[in-house]
């Protein structure tokens, strides 16, 4: 195995901790993993929560309350900044979930304008990607500050071919593909595409040690996983 990928824990580690909390975070960090990838929400204060749902159990719609709401209902949800603070040094794949038939769908983007302000206001101390299934979410992210890395994410059933050609045309930096939708010998010539092209490619999620070593042998960036642990084991590391 020639090319050996970077390891980012899905929200962390979620197998050893609750899913997008400090300590999960905090554990992957500790297991070795080169980062993590963790999902954020916006409050109705403009605070950046992370969240895989737009509905927290106990609080409801998230979007509909302010942070001091969220943190007395559900202290384990934290703030990104707090996030980033245990990750510092670390890269953060940072995905804005922003659906459209979410109940907290941001038409006016405001979630970016807050990302980008926390991250500037933090000093350049984050590496950071932002990623989104959204591609006009990833699109305002570049028109504001076009040195922020950006990736697109998407489903099994979006050509992953198809899909590096939009990260081309639109400047942005990196392809986040179904791990489903890279089966056989489309791996190698969506890496292929997208190397030349100078885009990355950074799966998910990526469990099964066969599909880990078969990724990288195909040259994939990175691999987004529920176990960091068992991947950097499997890509001796």
């Amino acid at each position: 195995m020639d090319h050996r990928p970077l390891v980012l824990g899905h929200r962390g580690a979620p197998l050893a901790a609750l899913e997008n909390t400090v300590e999960a975070f905090r554990i992957a960090r500790v297991m070795g993993a080169d980062g993590v990838e963790l999902d954020i929400r916006r409050s109705a204060d403009g605070a950046l929560v992370v969240h895989h749902d737009a509905v927290a159990t106990g609080i409801g719609v998230l979007a509909d309350h302010p942070l001091d709401a969220i943190r007395a209902a559900r202290p384990e949800v934290p703030t990104l900044d707090a996030c980033l603070d245990v990750l510092e040094g670390t890269l953060v794949n940072v995905e804005v979930k922003n659906f459209p038939h979410d109940p907290d769908y941001d038409r006016a983007q405001r979630i970016v304008d807050d990302l980008l302000e926390l991250v500037h206001a933090r000093g350049g101390r984050d590496r950071i990607i932002v990623s989104s299934f959204n591609l006009e979410t990833i699109d305002r992210v570049r028109a504001a500050d076009a040195s922020m890395p950006t990736g697109l994410l998407t489903l099994l059933g979006f050509d992953p071919v198809d899909a590096v050609s939009i990260v081309v045309d639109r400047g942005h930096h990196a392809l986040h593909p179904d791990v489903r939708s890279l089966e056989g010998p489309i791996a190698d010539a969506v890496v292929g595409r997208a190397r030349g092209a100078g885009v990355e490619v950074n799966v998910w999620t990526v469990d099964a040690p066969d599909e880990i070593t078969r990724l990288a042998d195909a040259g994939v960036d990175a691999v987004i996983t529920n176990v960091p642990d068992v991947a950097l084991r499997v890509l001796g590391r």
